[in-house]
């Protein structure tokens, strides 16, 4: 059953981490003791304030709305809206009230607020990066669950909207592979036609995928054929067209096609090698030479790629390498163009991190839909959100070295 609305979506979040215990069993064991401690002794009133380590994309709505739930008697002050960019070691938000009511919920805020913030920040760079391009949120499997699931996806939805208030013609996050998280994009539900498995499932024909797929689901408007199964990636496209279009003929019902590339990293799509790559990618920017190709590439939007921080070979290897590159995107629209397969749609997936997407909006790949996880934090510690108190009743008073946190 899908979720429903964003708002179901957002508490259903809290529910599902409430769902595991009483929050003395989901806190830190000292905030307990502590909260023991100014019951017996006296509560005060404090204000706790937390910051980020990195620079972030605030998306603090599930944080306000646990605090909501757990401390009614507490006070939340955010100092960024959703969507706006939070500097480094600044401020984020301040959360004010009981003692008593606050200790236990530090630990529980701190979870709320550094997947999603991480992963907007990231989804805000990459939707900036190929603006022409739908994005699909496709990170499910790479989360610990669905409390994970729905900040992670929050997050990505909030980075998107943030890249469309920057950039009108930026198209974002348009659905998500899961019901869960479907609400946070507008969809009512997940997205999405066939894994490899089906592939295998009907001995490797991507062509009677399709026929069943289309057979079984008559509600779905597009068709995506996960063309990598084989090595094959330009004839499979064309088989899958040419039924569609000429034995199928399902486009007379609206119903649309696309292929998908999902082409591992360690071997180069069907037709190509590096050389190869190398005049693709060429003759589609109109620059002639591997170098000259990197460095225009590099100079293209300076605001997506600073070349002191991307190594030349990263760059490389994303444009002319193994698995899913600019050359391989180029080479199966060209070989579908040529067979008069315009209309076919091309989901890209595999990888497709603020990098890859660097790198892709900047060669100009012709993508219409990226499907992709990447905007997950690629390391736990970028997560981490830190908390102190700077006030008990009234009176300033932070640990050394965190006095920026009064000012």
């Amino acid at each position: 059953m899908p979720v429903g609305s964003r708002e179901k979506a957002l508490d259903l979040m809290i529910d599902v981490m409430l769902s595991a215990g009483p929050v003395s069993s989901l806190t830190d064991k000292y905030f307990t003791h502590t909260r023991e401690i100014v019951e017996a002794v006296g509560d005060c009133e404090v204000i706790y304030a937390v910051f980020m380590r990195r620079r972030v994309i605030a998306a603090l709505e599930p944080a306000k709305r646990l605090v909501e739930r757990l401390a009614p008697n507490s006070e939340v002050k955010t100092f960024f809206s959703d969507g706006e960019i939070v500097p480094s070691e600044t401020k984020i938000i301040e959360l004010r009230g009981p003692y008593s009511e606050l200790s236990e919920v530090e630990t529980l805020v701190l979870q709320k607020i550094g997947v999603p913030c991480v992963c907007a920040n990231n989804a805000y760079e990459m939707c900036r990066a190929v603006p022409d391009a739908g994005f699909i949120d496709m990170h499910a499997r790479h989360a610990s669950g669905p409390e994970m699931n729905l900040l992670a996806a929050y997050g990505a939805s909030v980075g998107s909207e943030a890249a469309k208030a920057k950039n009108k013609d930026v198209t974002g996050f348009i659905g998500s592979s899961q019901d869960l998280t479907a609400p946070f994009y507008g969809a009512l539900r997940g997205s999405g036609t066939m894994p490899h498995a089906l592939v295998g499932y009907t001995d490797g024909d991507v062509v009677q995928s399709l026929k069943l797929f289309a057979e079984t689901h008559t509600d779905v408007d597009m068709l995506v054929g996960l063309v990598d199964y084989n090595g094959l990636e330009v004839t499979d496209s064309l088989r899958s067209a040419d039924w569609f279009y000429n034995e199928a003929k399902l486009h007379e019902s609206d119903r649309k096609l696309g292929i998908r590339l999902d082409t591992h990293g360690g071997r180069f799509a069907e037709g190509l090698d590096y050389e190869k790559s190398v005049t693709t990618v060429g003759d589609w920017l109109g620059v002639h030479g591997e170098y000259n190709i990197v460095e225009a590439v590099l100079g293209a939007r300076a605001f997506q790629l600073d070349a002191s921080n991307m190594l030349v070979d990263q760059v490389r290897r994303l444009l002319f390498g193994k698995g899913v590159s600019v050359a391989s995107i180029i080479h199966v629209r060209r070989a579908l163009d040529s067979e008069g397969h315009e209309r076919v749609e091309i989901v890209a997936s595999s990888g497709f991190d603020s990098q890859k997407c660097q790198v892709m909006g900047a060669a100009n790949a012709p993508v219409d839909f990226i499907g992709t996880g990447s905007f997950m934090p690629a390391t736990l510690s970028e997560t981490y959100a830190t908390a102190d108190i700077i006030s008990y009743d009234g009176k300033k008073r932070v640990k050394v070295g965190r006095e920026f946190l009064i000012k």
